[in-house]
Parts: structure tokens; sequence; C-alpha cells
């Protein structure tokens, strides 16, 4: 992708460049964004300060408390990150055309259902020597299980002041309930959570404490699909990351005695271990969550 000078010149999109601009804007932070990719925080700014050069417009709008992505950077995000994914593909498949080994990949049960399957489709068609395992439970059961060299790669949930592991994304959160909900403000609110332990769950039940408003937990299981039938089966209300919301249930956020929800990052964990395949996974697989994410925006 090519960009003209005031001069009338042509010039190339850099890929450091563009690798430091989306992890910018994943992080929404200069500080983490630099050691999330190995650079100082002045190396990464001056990297944003040439890209903006090249496109000839603000990517950021920065404050003292906050780093948001203009317009323009909306829109060269996307295609950052697809050019980040081909180089990625181009070079690992030159690289290590031959890719084999056992992966295990833990993640929870909604990103099993809605966001891992297309991704982990593609990485075993491009590396089809490679052998995927999933294994679905909490983050908070999983990453012990990735410590103790159980796991490979996990796929969880932060808050986003607690925010861990590899930003893929940041996704908002929702109040979702059946599509015929209607909800009485005098009676406790029936809540359809996952276990003690969900980042998604306390985010919840602190929102609805703060507003002092009574509630009880009427069902609380890690499968998304039982999740889903009890909202449409019990009345019940859940909170549900924006790309996991089934088509069946409908978005109640607004309305009194909801409070507005924080957004939340979506991380990869991987393995120290340091074995090729395990990390070209890694990156598939990070590199995919993002992709995920521009597309939705799209």
């Amino acid at each position: 992708m090519r960009f003209s000078n005031a001069n009338g010149m042509k010039r190339d999109l850099e890929i450091d460049l563009l690798r430091s601009f989306v992890a910018v804007a994943a992080d929404r932070n200069f500080t983490q964004a630099a050691r999330a990719i190995g650079r100082t925080q002045s190396a990464v700014s001056l990297q944003i300060k040439r890209l903006e050069e090249i496109v000839g417009k603000r990517l950021f709008e920065r404050s003292r408390q906050s780093v948001t992505v203009t317009q323009v950077g909306e829109t060269l995000l996307v295609y950052a990150n697809r050019i980040l994914a081909a180089n990625d593909a181009a070079l690992s498949h030159i690289q290590r055309p031959e890719a084999e080994g056992l992966v295990r990949i833990g993640a929870p049960d909604d990103y099993a259902t809605f966001l891992l399957p297309p991704i982990l489709s593609s990485l075993a068609g491009e590396h089809p020597r490679l052998r995927l395992e999933v294994t679905c439970d909490n983050a908070c059961d999983l990453l012990p299980m990735l410590d103790k060299g159980d796991l490979d790669i996990v796929v969880a949930t932060h808050s986003s002041n607690a925010v861990a592991g590899e930003i893929a994304r940041y996704e908002p959160l929702h109040w979702v309930a059946a599509p015929d909900y209607l909800d009485d403000p005098d009676k406790p609110l029936s809540l359809v959570l996952f276990p003690t332990g969900c980042v998604c769950r306390d985010i919840a039940l602190a929102a609805l404490r703060r507003i002092d408003r009574s509630w009880h937990v009427s069902y609380s299981t890690r499968s998304i699909a039982l999740m889903e039938k009890a909202i449409l089966e019990s009345a019940g209300v859940s909170v549900m990351e924006a790309s996991i919301i089934p088509a069946s249930l409908k978005i109640i956020d607004g309305h009194k005695g909801f409070p507005v929800l924080p957004d939340v990052a979506i991380s990869l964990h991987r393995s120290s271990s340091g074995e090729a395949h395990i990390a070209l996974a890694a990156d598939f697989v990070l590199a995919g969550l993002g992709r995920a994410a521009m597309h939705k925006a799209s």
C-alpha cells in the first residue's frame, strides 16, 4: 500500500511501523504497546510519527489520560492487519513450511464456539501437519494449566485495568436478554452467567452493586449453548462480549437498571517452551483474533 508525499513521490508503508501502530491501537497505551513489542516508548512514538508523516494524517488523538484512534487510523488499521497477516503468513510458509506437532489450546466455551473455529480451520489448512487440541474452561482454570505445561496456548479475557498476556483486541460488553424480555425493576434481576472466576461475571455483579440493584444468579454454566437456552426460557439476563452474542438474543443496554459496562481485553497467553510449531500457531491465532475484530468493525 503506497502513499504520495507533497512532492508526488510514492512512499511505502513499513512493516515495523505498522506493527507498532497495531500494537498501540490494540493497547490504547504507548507504554503497554512498547512493552508488548519489545521496544522503548520513545521508539514507538517516533515510529508512529514517521507513519503519520507517510500517510499525511493523524492516526491517534493523545491526551494524558487516553489514546484514541482517529477515523483515518481506523481505516488504516483494517489494511495494517491484512498486511501484517500476509507478511507473517509468507514468512511462516517459507521458513517453516513443514510445521508439525501437537498444539494444545485452551479457551472459554464462548470463544471456542464463536471466535476460534474459522481461525483454527485456516491454521489447519495452511499447516496440515499440525494437530490441534482444544480444551474449554474458564480462563482462571486454564492459565494454571498453561503454567504447568498442560497447555500451549490460552485465549483469555481480562478487565481493562488488569490486562495480561498479548492483547488481541478490546471488546465491548453488553447486557443481553430474550427478544421479548421486559424488565421489572421491583424484582431481583435473574442472571445467567459463567461460573465464578469469569471476568465478565465479576464486572456485571460489580456494576449492579454500584447502583444497588438486587439480583440472584439463576443459572451458572460454562456452556454458551446452555446459557442461550436458559436466557430464552427463563427470562434471565446475561452479560456477553459483543462478538459472542447469539443471534437469538437482543442487547438491552441503556435501560434503567442496566449500568454501562467497561470494555474487556481478549488476550493470548503462550507457553515459554520456544517450540517453533507452537510459536507459529500462537502468532496465527493472535493475528486471527485481531483480524476478526477489524472485520466486525468494518
